[in-house]
């Protein structure tokens, strides 16, 4: 019999993942990120999409329905800029809202999608923008550099695991 590598996948069709081993740079990278303040949250999100999201962007948004969340994208819009802060905060925080749940359903490359597009709404002023002055913690600051470290792949990971964990799943319990 030849081996090749459409054999072994066959074979083992769940290889070994290192992204799952505890004390990998995913992993601490997720665990600093929601030890984080919600507002610092907020703005590692904001920071990383913006510096970042030109490369994260293709790979969550191919991969994702965004229609199905434009119904959230579009009662975000129509808030004030207070209570567009206040979702987002109650997002991060996982806050039963009428938002959270219907946030909490989409799937994670919706999720992460999502995301994304509030951080361009913001920088075109149709979503609160970061405060000016804002200054992040140092933890956030970390968790920034940490992530532009990781190559894409562990990017996207952290990312995923990261806006999936948020709102809450009205389907739970």
């Amino acid at each position: 019999m030849t081996f090749t590598t459409d054999s072994a996948q066959s074979r083992y069709p769940n290889p070994f993942n290192y992204t799952t081993q505890p004390g990998d740079a995913v992993t601490s990278t997720v665990a600093v990120f929601q030890s984080l303040s919600v507002d610092d949250q907020l703005a590692v999100l904001w920071y990383a999409y913006t510096e970042m999201g030109r490369s994260i962007t293709p790979a969550a948004t191919g991969a994702a329905r965004l229609q199905l969340a434009e119904g959230l994208l579009n009662q975000i819009k129509k808030m004030s800029h207070d209570e567009q802060l206040q979702v987002m905060r109650d997002l991060a925080a996982k806050k039963n809202t009428q938002i959270s749940r219907s946030y909490g359903i989409l799937s994670n490359n919706t999720k992460l999608a999502l995301w994304y597009e509030l951080s361009e709404l913001m920088v075109q002023g149709f979503v609160v923008p970061m405060p000016s002055g804002y200054k992040i913690s140092r933890d956030g600051a970390k968790v920034l550099e940490e992530l532009k470290q990781l190559d894409f792949g562990q990017q996207i990971t952290v990312f995923r695991k990261v806006v999936a964990d948020m709102g809450v799943d009205p389907l739970a319990d």
